[in-house]
């Protein structure tokens, strides 16, 4: 278990392979806290955050021009929230891939 001293600094090694150990510490323990890998973590995290400007790009037009967008960064909220909390995030790719997968093929 990591200890923190009260600026926040890793303190619970001295040795200096500790900070290599605690560099990796840095980029793995939030996304182990949410039962991700970093890559897990990262493709959600990316996903969420074009969502997110999508919607505030759609909430800037709609401030300009007010019949534009008229509920798209609401719905796009409500939509992220879902997802995140009802336990969805590790299946943004997967639905996106079972998406394309549905598609009709074409004959040949």
């Amino acid at each position: 278990m990591l200890e923190y001293d009260a600026l926040g600094n890793n303190v619970s090694c001295s040795r200096p392979y500790c900070l290599r150990m605690g560099l990796k510490a840095y980029f793995t323990e939030h996304p182990a806290s949410v039962g991700e890998s970093y890559g897990e973590h990262f493709r959600v995290a990316s996903h969420f955050s074009k969502e997110l400007l999508l919607a505030g790009i759609a909430c800037a037009v709609h401030a300009i021009v007010p019949n534009l967008f008229t509920t798209t960064g609401s719905s796009k909220v409500r939509q992220l929230h879902s997802e995140m909390t009802q336990g969805m995030r590790g299946q943004v790719q997967q639905d996106t891939e079972t998406e394309v997968a549905a598609e009709p093929q074409p004959v040949s």
